[in-house]
């Protein structure tokens, strides 16, 4: 039996490691506790299992008898934070020093009758190791102990149930399902399997459950950010929905706000409540299918509220939607006042705006023209490229393609240029190196993308065309992405990648396959046309290729004028 608490003892490591891979500061100390303790207590059912003497024995039950006394308790102050219920100081310190008691008892085995009698013998029948023992005082109130904590964490959950709707319900089930697992493991175990503890692999179910609650924690939790007391306290809104328009959450701001909010359940579609299908769905839905209807000025009790609609992004990919939602009754008043203003001074406003306008966008070809020159194999790229992204987006707006609206095809073109800026941040021995990369070299010169996507990211900082920064970040970020999920830097799969992206993806590895480089020859656009058409499917988007085909005449009459 040894080899069973082993493998829980093994298991139940690994899943503290990728805790701690998913680590946040903002987790919930005792669910750090829970992972810290459960390896440790199935230490000690593994040593029991091993042991050869009393002693040894003894040893693995005092080690294993942690979890009863505090990984227990510790799991029970978790319920009740992630449910939202707060147990007051005098509660969590009786019951601290009362587990801390009986635990102090469990350490007198083998030298006092507190809590086993002192006549203990040790067998081993079969391959189960056993102490023949008869529990004393202390045992019975460790075992009521145990009740009480089982209890506490059922009716937290319950509760939350029926009277936390800003709980998320998977939430709630998950914490259920591994209490009765753990319940069941504790106080019918060894009837389910004669000489088994199943309490270790109750604990490493436990574990797997916490990991997926940990994982949903940065949607559900929207405080769990770095600008915690903006978004609490602060005067903007946050509302959040998944992409299945699910209500996820909101501050106390747009509560304020929005009273309605108060009857969303969390994980509820939001077409549950009639205001909503009138506002926030409609929104939703004009902006999944049109990017750049992401602003909505909405009128309510004399104030004028700006709603601005973002992806929810976790780190890593979007998980959904955002609203930012601002006062702006002082903006539209004074939009009023210059609307009073003549003619003249409104085009002189429009002129200089247009003029600060062109001159960012001549800083930001300024620094790729800079990147570019440090290159040795990639001069004129990104003019090629810019050029190849609006041949294929000339071919998609005549079909009109997902509906994409002209504004996004322009702001496409417009950033092809920022998608090679990371290479800035790449040492000029790699990036000017005559021949092909190493493995080690590749790997450096792969931090481009991501690198690209935080230059981008502080260039546009501020800037009022959120569409156009994500859309020029997106490219930066995601263009070596590859459609089957083997791309980099992160790996994303099908539609997880931004369509700029894919399209971006498409003009680039075209450009370096006709163009010459210092470590090949030009390929024949025949060639090339293969190696794409190839990777449709696999390394582009499939969606794309007839747009590809339909501008490949263009392609090659445009690379063919040039000197590549």
């Amino acid at each position: 039996m040894s080899l069973f608490y082993d493998t829980m003892l093994a298991i139940s490591l690994v899943l503290s490691i990728i805790y701690l891979a998913m680590w946040h500061k903002h987790f919930d100390i005792h669910i750090s506790l829970v992972f810290v303790l459960v390896p440790i207590t199935n230490l000690g059912f593994s040593m029991f299992a091993r042991a050869t003497s009393l002693e040894e024995a003894i040893a693995g039950k005092k080690i294993a008898y942690i979890g009863g006394c505090f990984l227990l308790m510790f799991i029970m102050f978790m319920v009740f934070s992630l449910c939202h219920i707060k147990l007051s100081r005098f509660i969590r310190v009786t019951l601290m020093t009362i587990s801390t008691i009986i635990y102090i008892s469990v350490l007198s085995i083998g030298y006092s009758d507190i809590f086993y009698k002192k006549d203990m013998s040790f067998e081993i029948v079969g391959d189960v190791v056993k102490i023949n023992k008869t529990y004393s005082f202390m045992h019975n109130v460790f075992v009521v102990i145990v009740i009480t904590y089982f209890a506490m964490s059922i009716i937290a959950t319950v509760y939350s149930y029926f009277r936390k709707n800003q709980v998320s319900r998977t939430m709630i089930y998950l914490l259920c399902l591994s209490e009765l697992v753990a319940m069941l493991a504790y106080f019918a175990g060894k009837q389910l399997v004669e000489g088994v503890e199943l309490l270790p692999a109750a604990y490493v179910f436990g574990q797997i459950m916490y990991l997926i609650i940990i994982y949903k924690i940065t949607l559900y939790d929207i405080s769990d950010t770095a600008i915690d007391s903006m978004v609490e306290s602060g005067s903007t809104g946050f509302i959040s929905f998944d992409f299945r328009f699910r209500y996820l959450g909101s501050n106390k701001t747009a509560k304020r706000i929005f009273p309605e909010l108060y009857e969303l359940t969390v994980d509820k579609p939001i077409n549950n409540l009639e205001i909503m299908k009138t506002t926030a769905l409609k929104w939703l839905e004009d902006f999944k299918k049109d990017n750049s209807k992401n602003k909505i000025y909405y009128d309510k009790n004399d104030k004028v509220f700006l709603i601005e609609i973002v992806y929810l992004f976790d780190g890593r990919k979007n998980r959904g939607y955002q609203f930012y939602i601002t006062d702006d009754t002082k903006n539209q008043q004074y939009i009023k006042l210059i609307d009073s203003f003549n003619d003249e001074l409104i085009n002189e406003v429009a002129q200089k705006t247009a003029h600060i306008v062109e001159m960012h966008d001549k800083l930001i070809l300024g620094m790729a023209a800079m990147v570019e020159s440090r290159d040795n194999s990639t001069g004129g790229h990104i003019k090629r490229t810019s050029e190849g992204v609006k041949l294929l987006t000339d071919e998609m707006k005549k079909d009109r393609f997902k509906d994409l609206s002209d504004e996004f095809y322009k702001k496409l073109i417009k950033a092809a240029p920022m998608h090679d800026l990371g290479k800035i941040a790449v040492d000029d021995a790699i990036l000017r190196k005559p021949g092909r990369f190493t493995d080690e070299e590749f790997a450096i010169m792969k931090t481009h993308a991501a690198e690209g996507a935080k230059i981008v990211h502080q260039i546009l900082e501020g800037t009022e065309d959120i569409q156009f920064h994500t859309i020029a970040e997106n490219v930066a970020h995601f263009h070596h992405e590859r459609w089957d999920g083997s791309g980099y830097p992160d790996r994303l799969k099908g539609e997880e990648i931004p369509l700029e992206a894919r399209i971006m993806a498409i003009a680039d590895v075209y450009d370096a396959l006709v163009s010459k480089r210092v470590y090949k020859e030009k390929m024949s656009f025949e060639q090339a046309d293969k190696i794409i058409m190839e990777g449709m499917g696999n390394q582009f988007d499939k969606s794309l290729e007839p747009y590809y085909i339909k501008a490949k005449p263009k392609l090659e009459a445009y690379y063919s004028s040039i000197e590549c």
